[in-house]
């Protein structure tokens, strides 16, 4: 294992949230605490093997950032820009406070703009070249709404995309620590986001036997750890926080939701989807997050689990966590309320983690009705529970054995 370093605390002074559960942190925060599911048949999917999904309710672009910009861009950059505004606006910081020369956007991505990408395949196949829309590189290429996000803010420090699969969302924050650490940044934006809820995505997704096939029962598909869970539901959504050192949010009197002390990432090397069935990778992430931030496993009091709602993961996860933080830690997905978000995921539940340490209420882990015996751990279900949380991890995981793991604390 690598030496321990110097401690470094980052604070998390802005977050803003696009999700299934509602547009800004206040709704999405109301309905994932509130533990309602958000799956719906899709007409979109109809007569696919899964033909539903969870998508944001009532997203109107052209209110949100007028028409003219809402048409320039492509969906995941628009839920990212509404989710950017929203966290530097909590942040106090913005135009006129930071130097924009000094501030980074960091962002993750999976698999951006395919809805874009099958839309105009199908218009140069029906329709001919001179029917695909000039837009579409700059709409859906993989950079693009890091840069849509520093044209917006008008920031010129580090600006790129982060590619971890479902952890991109994660790897990005760890990366924007990483960015403040090295003194390349005092303020970086960082996040994720997903909105390829299309049927070239869904139908391999679900040829793959990853997707839940419940769709006489959307609402209750993605369950889980419970014994009868069968895949994850395919959802969209985005997260952004405002990561700065703590010192010079706590110098400028800024509130500090939490406060990021660790981080670790790794790799299975063992398979393209299938995650190790030791938990190896998914150890190293964690050990090292906690010997990033001088934790001990037993003081951790709150997992936000990666909890997919698919067999083999949930099974990993919880021994992993078991073996590594013992069986004191309250565990809870937020995917039974929001589906997954793919590379949105770890931003989304990195916000929800220092939601729960800043008001100390661990979310519910919707429709777990029956935990599955062989999961051995304290998991929260049926309601939120109201219990003072001082460090919780955030967990990621995808396909090609990414992990990255995130460890908070309240200030």
């Amino acid at each position: 294992m690598p030496q321990s370093r110097e401690p470094f605390e980052v604070a998390i002074t802005g977050i803003g949230l696009v999700t299934p559960a509602g547009v800004g942190v206040p709704d999405s925060w109301s309905g994932i605490c509130a533990g309602t599911p958000t799956a719906t048949t899709d007409p979109e999917l109809a007569g696919l093997l899964s033909d539903f999904s969870c998508r944001v309710p009532d997203f109107d672009a052209d209110r949100l950032l007028g028409p003219r910009l809402a048409r320039r861009i492509d969906r995941h950059s628009q839920l990212a820009l509404v989710a950017a505004r929203e966290a530097v606006a909590g942040s106090g910081l913005g135009a006129g406070v930071w130097d924009p020369a000094r501030v980074g956007v960091i962002m993750g991505t999976g698999l951006p703009g395919l809805p874009a990408w099958e839309r105009e395949h199908r218009r140069l196949l029906d329709r001919g070249p001179l029917a695909v829309s000039p837009r579409l590189v700059p709409q859906a290429a993989s950079n693009m709404v890091a840069g849509e996000i520093a044209i917006d803010l008008g920031v010129f420090g580090p600006n790129f995309t982060t590619g971890a699969a479902c952890a991109s969302g994660a790897v990005a924050l760890g990366t924007g620590r990483e960015l403040l650490r090295g003194g390349l940044c005092d303020v970086v934006v960082a996040g994720g986001t997903e909105a390829s809820l299309c049927r070239l995505v869904v139908a391999p997704f679900a040829r793959m036997g990853a997707l839940s096939r419940r769709c006489d029962d959307p609402a209750g598909a993605s369950r889980p750890f419970d014994v009868d869970r069968d895949g994850f539901v395919i959802a969209e959504a985005a997260a952004v926080l405002v990561l700065e050192r703590l010192s010079d949010a706590t110098a400028r009197g800024a509130v500090v939701h939490a406060v990021l002390r660790g981080y670790g990432a790794s790799a299975d090397a063992y398979h393209t989807v299938t995650p190790d069935p030791g938990g190896h990778g998914v150890a190293r992430a964690l050990t090292m997050a906690l010997r990033d931030a001088g934790v001990a496993p037993a003081e951790v009091d709150h997992v936000n689990a990666h909890g997919t709602s698919t067999p083999l993961n949930d099974q990993i996860e919880v021994a992993t966590l078991r073996r590594v933080l013992g069986g004191s830690a309250l565990v809870t997905s937020i995917k039974g309320v929001t589906g997954h978000p793919l590379a949105a995921a770890g931003a989304v539940e990195a916000a929800v983690t220092a939601l729960t340490l800043a008001t100390g209420t661990i979310p519910p882990t919707a429709n777990l009705q029956t935990p599955d015996p062989g999961l051995d751990l304290e998991l929260v279900c049926k309601q939120a529970r109201q219990v003072p949380i001082e460090v919780a991890v955030s967990n990621s995981f995808g396909f090609g054995g990414q992990n990255a793991v995130l460890l908070m604390t309240r200030q």
